[in-house]
């Protein structure tokens, strides 16, 4: 069985960071950049389950010279421009390389492959081209291609070849019978199991186009007309995801505004319509599925742009909230789910992830978020819904969740199968000692302290909206946990907090980037929270990328592991934010330029995470080889960063538009924040560099709404029109 903390081998992920990928629906593509899938980390995935582990395309018998790929800023198409090497000679004459222009173009709809391969001859006479495609269906579960050993599989069903398309079938151990069909639109010369073999015969000018798809079933034969209308539908869908929320934008045609466009585009491609709401799952290739922390930091980050993605997330996590205890599953009545997972494994319980409870934080933060929902929304409506939901979690907060009764949220994992650590760092050697020891559990990590503080003042508020009994008891419990943080985890000669209790009480005095979440909920005294951010922004944390997990002078400090001294783009973002409530407005834009720096070396794609190495003159950022690319809360880091910097603060209940000391992005002279609604009515927010001031007007502001700081009410004699009046 794989390690539950385990990261997948390397054979596995090599070269991960450079893969491509497409996304529709429940169903993934993960591919090269030629558009091969070679049977490693790709393949085109559905429910947890490879449904296609092989499709390689050569031309007489090699692969293709590749010229230029990519995949759209719309994450619609993948394009591959590639020409031939030498051809070997057929009929007397051969072909030299770069005669041919082979285009290669999918797009990935209903579940479903769809790929157009376009030949043009470019050259002076007739070329023959032998073009073939070896293709397979493993169906493993994605635990299996992440390195997990399993004593017993399914059944392999035996291949079916008819003219156009072959079969491959698999009856799993959990009785469901999964089937890949490829089809393509001219009959193969030469059709097998494996391997299908197509001779064209070009003239000199001539074009070629060839259809294939891949899927679940066979359906009708692959033509143009079917390409055409998959991507057109796969197009408008995306478009439909992008139109939810504001819309922001900076200098026409500038790097920053393609990173805001790119991460823009990468939120909508991992989000999914389900019957709840709006639903971002985590990133591709391995969690490519609904994950609690994940989606509520996501929609935490862009809550001020689309609160819409906050309701779809308090509510998805509602409906799935534990109500009885499974130590399997990690499960307490009141705690908010981890993660859910389809797939063989799961289905069987060789894993315990199918729906999974393993998160210490989670649980806090769902009430933290329904709090910031609230308070961007004012929409009471939602949290009447989902109010028995919040007064279980609060229940859980108070009871289960704090094992030892000492007032602090703890954990440790019910059986062996289960998550070692299980905050945001969840791989096994995360949390330690300053000597490198493990801590005994339970244990008790900071940041979840800072979120419990959130969680709390967030039910007092809410209870007071709804007109309910207990406001000044949470208030009570807030002021309490806050107490508890000050005195056991404050360590005065580092003048920084430690990362956690172990479960004899003892503080785990390593220095960690987890403090940074502390002062994003704003627990910490002043004068502390100041020390913290200064701490943060030394060169122990600092690597001109972002800001390290670990400080590079701890033990376990490794700046390639995942946790322990990596950048992580969302936890430099949830700092940031914190350091900007202390006041440090400054340092989170120069956070904001360091990420933006990063994701220019990224083709304006932040990853889940990357090496934190110092950064040096002329030398890009380290790619970490099993990150995730795209990962939505690395995506949204950007929102989140650029609201920090920018100041701007939402309060629906107090019917105010806030923006403090705003400070425009490095190299950014204008950005503009169209569409943001209060009270059902748009309204935009444009912001300008005058001479090294920034000046922000609001456009069609809706009546009753009240400014203060920097903002005020557009004024005609200053020259700016908004799009909306335009």
């Amino acid at each position: 069985m794989l390690d539950p903390d385990a990261e997948p081998p390397e054979q596995a992920v090599e070269g991960l960071h450079q893969l491509l990928s497409l996304k529709s629906g429940g169903a993934f593509l993960v591919f090269n950049s030629r558009g091969d899938v070679t049977g490693g980390a790709d393949g085109l995935f559905v429910d947890d389950t490879r449904l296609l582990s092989r499709l390689v395309m050569c031309t007489a018998g090699v692969l293709p010279s590749r010229l230029n790929s990519g995949v759209s800023r719309d994450n619609v198409y993948f394009v591959c421009h590639a020409t031939n090497r030498p051809l070997p000679p057929m009929g007397g004459k051969s072909a030299p390389a770069g005669t041919l222009h082979i285009e290669r173009r999918r797009v990935l709809w209903g579940e479903r492959l769809y790929e157009r391969v376009r030949l043009s001859n470019f050259g002076s006479e007739t070329v023959m081209l032998p073009l073939t495609f070896e293709f397979d269906a493993d169906f493993r579960d994605i635990f299996e291609v992440r390195g997990a050993a399993r004593a017993m599989r399914g059944t392999v069903q035996p291949p079916q070849v008819d003219g156009r398309w072959a079969r491959f079938g698999y009856r799993g151990l959990d009785e469901v019978e999964r089937s890949t069909v490829i089809s393509f639109s001219a009959p193969p010369g030469r059709l097998t199991t494996n391997y299908a073999q197509f001779l064209w015969s070009l003239e000199r000018g001539d074009t070629e186009e060839l259809y294939i798809e891949v899927g679940r079933h066979l359906e009708e034969t692959p033509c143009e007309a079917r390409f055409r209308l998959a991507a057109v539908q796969a197009r408008l869908e995306r478009r439909r995801q992008r139109r939810g929320g504001a819309a922001i934008s900076a200098d026409r045609g500038s790097p920053f505004d393609a990173w805001l466009a790119q991460a823009r585009s990468d939120v909508a491609l991992l989000t999914e319509a389900l019957p709840t709401g709006p639903y971002p799952f985590a990133g591709i290739p391995w969690f490519c599925t609904p994950f609690g922390r994940d989606g509520i930091i996501t929609a935490w980050q862009l809550l001020w742009l689309e609160p819409g993605l906050a309701a779809g997330v308090l509510r998805y996590l509602a409906a799935r909230q534990a109500a009885e205890t499974n130590p399997f599953a990690d499960a307490q009545p009141g705690k908010i789910m981890h993660e859910t997972r389809g797939g063989e494994m799961c289905a069987l319980g060789e894993m315990p992830f199918g729906l999974y409870y393993g998160g210490v934080d989670t649980t806090c933060l769902f009430v933290g978020l329904a709090g910031a929902y609230w308070r961007r929304t004012g929409d009471l409506e939602l949290i009447a819904e989902i109010w028995p939901n919040l007064q279980a979690a609060a229940a859980w907060m108070a009871g289960p969740g704090d094992s030892n009764g000492d007032g602090l949220i703890d954990y440790a994992r019910a059986v062996e199968t289960g998550l070692a650590n299980q905050g945001w760092k969840d791989s096994g050697d995360s949390i330690f000692h300053a000597d490198g020891r493990f801590p005994p559990g339970p244990i008790a990590l900071v940041e979840v302290q800072g979120y419990a503080f959130a969680g709390w003042l967030a039910m007092a508020d809410l209870a007071d909206a709804l007109g309910e009994d207990g406001g000044e008891a949470w208030r009570a419990k807030a002021r309490r946990v806050r107490q508890l943080v000050e005195e056991r985890f404050w360590m005065e000669d580092e003048a920084f907090y430690a990362v956690a209790l172990d479960g004899e009480g003892r503080p785990c005095r390593a220095i960690t980037s987890n403090p940074g979440h502390l002062l994003f909920s704003g627990l910490p005294a002043p004068d502390r929270g100041a020390a913290v951010a200064h701490r943060l922004l030394s060169a122990e944390f600092r690597t001109g990328w972002g800001l390290r997990t670990l400080a590079r002078d701890q033990a376990r400090y490794n700046p390639m592991a995942y946790h322990n001294g990596s950048v992580w783009p969302h936890d430099t973002a949830l700092a940031a934010a914190g350091m900007a409530r202390y006041g440090e407005r400054e340092a989170a834009r120069r956070l904001l330029g360091e990420l933006f720096d990063a994701a220019i070396h990224f083709q304006m794609r932040l990853p889940e995470l990357f090496c934190g190495f110092d950064r040096r003159t002329g030398e890009p950022p380290v790619a970490y080889p099993v990150a995730c690319m795209p990962q939505a809360w690395a995506a949204g880091s950007v929102f989140m960063l650029l609201q920090a910097a920018l100041g701007v603060e939402i309060d629906a209940p107090e019917r105010r538009l806030t923006v403090r000391d705003p400070l425009m992005p490095r190299g950014v002279a204008r950005l503009e924040v169209t569409g943001l609604h209060f009270d059902g009515a748009p309204f935009d927010l444009h912001f300008a560099d005058r001479d090294g001031s920034t000046v922000v007007e609001a456009f069609d502001a809706p009546r009753g709404l009240l400014f203060s700081g920097a903002v005020r009410p557009f004024s005609p004699d200053r020259g700016w029109r908004s799009r909306r009046s335009a």
